[in-house]
């Protein structure tokens, strides 16, 4: 496994972050600890969470299997870097109407608090907004989360689902404060999915904030498998409307993945690592035999005349904003 740095910071970690979102949902704890596991032992230390992971009335069971996982010993969460995220509203809420959905002071110290428990540590890496609370003030947000760096019960602070400006704001007002602020953004980006690269990759990059990519396959349609008579019907359904849109661009990038010898998904992986703003793509996956073919993307380095046919089949916004849409 190779290691990227997260953005400026000294923490370095895998190149491919295991996302956990599957756990207690499709996959049940028994192969989530095999999962984990054999992530460990491929060189996968980046483990990736939230406390709304489960669903529903199962929110909170993710990451209650994490924890009972780190429960079993053998130098488990010492070895792992472990990012888990605040901002969602919770299905049995514990803090009547101060469990809505943002990021007071009030909500990230609680909801800390219960995610710690559920993970059995007294401390996570990285500790993520879920997304862009519009009411909060910065100097509520920054002021709840220098109390917990402090309190040493997180190390460092990443966004989820943030706009360009959004970045910018939030940095800004934590250098008011003489304080780190983000390290990273976690966001959706993939080969079908290039709206990014105008505003938020720029910024990010700009501001030293590494990239943690969700949805890397477009929700499996770059996994290879949507084409398929025999693809899972569940996710058939879900993605029926986008496979018959992009039905020509998926049925070219196949056919170049054939050329190349390679899974599908392993190359829209490797597009993704192929980029200096990408920190590490999340892989969700729900078997053990997933992972383990998920380990080839971090070995394939696409040559240029690759890279230009992937550029041809899913054209970008043309170049970072304004120059995408404007002089």
């Amino acid at each position: 496994m190779e290691f990227n740095y997260l953005g400026r910071s000294g923490l370095r970690v895998s190149k491919l972050c295991l996302g956990t979102m599957n756990f207690g949902v499709d996959t049940d704890q028994a192969e989530a600890f095999r999962i984990m596991d054999a992530a460990l032992d491929a060189g996968i230390q980046f483990f990736d969470t939230a406390d709304i992971y489960g669903w529903g009335e199962n929110s909170g069971t993710t990451e209650t299997i994490i924890g009972n996982w780190f429960a079993q010993g053998g130098n488990r969460r010492e070895r792992v870097v472990l990012a888990t995220k605040v901002y969602e509203k919770l299905h049995k809420p514990l803090y009547g109407p101060n469990d809505e959905k943002g990021l007071s002071l009030y909500k990230i110290r609680r909801h800390l608090e219960d995610s710690l428990r559920r993970l059995q540590t007294d401390h996570v890496e990285l500790y993520q907004m879920h997304h862009i609370d519009r009411r909060t003030t910065w100097e509520e947000i920054w002021s709840a989360f220098e109390g917990l760096v402090n309190q040493g019960k997180i190390d460092y602070i990443g966004s989820s689902n943030f706009a360009g400006w959004h970045l910018a704001k939030a940095q800004a007002a934590a250098k008011e404060r003489h304080f780190l602020g983000l390290v990273s953004e976690q966001h959706m980006y993939n080969l079908m999915n290039r709206l990014p690269e105008l505003e938020v990759l720029p910024a990010a990059q700009d501001m030293g904030l590494g990239v943690i990519v969700w949805s890397p396959l477009a929700g499996g349609l770059l996994g290879g498998n949507a084409l398929s008579a025999n693809a899972d019907k569940k996710r058939s359904k879900r993605n029926e409307e986008e496979l018959a849109k992009h039905r020509d661009q998926l049925e070219s990038f196949a056919a170049l993945c054939c050329d190349l010898g390679e899974r599908p998904a392993n190359v829209a992986l490797a597009w993704l690592l192929a980029n200096p703003s990408v920190t590490a793509p999340i892989i969700g996956p729900r078997t053990v035999s997933q992972l383990l073919d998920t380990l080839r993307a971090v070995e394939i380095k696409l040559d240029e005349p690759t890279l230009q046919e992937l550029d041809r089949i899913f054209p970008g916004p043309g170049g970072a904003a304004p120059e995408a849409y404007a002089w």
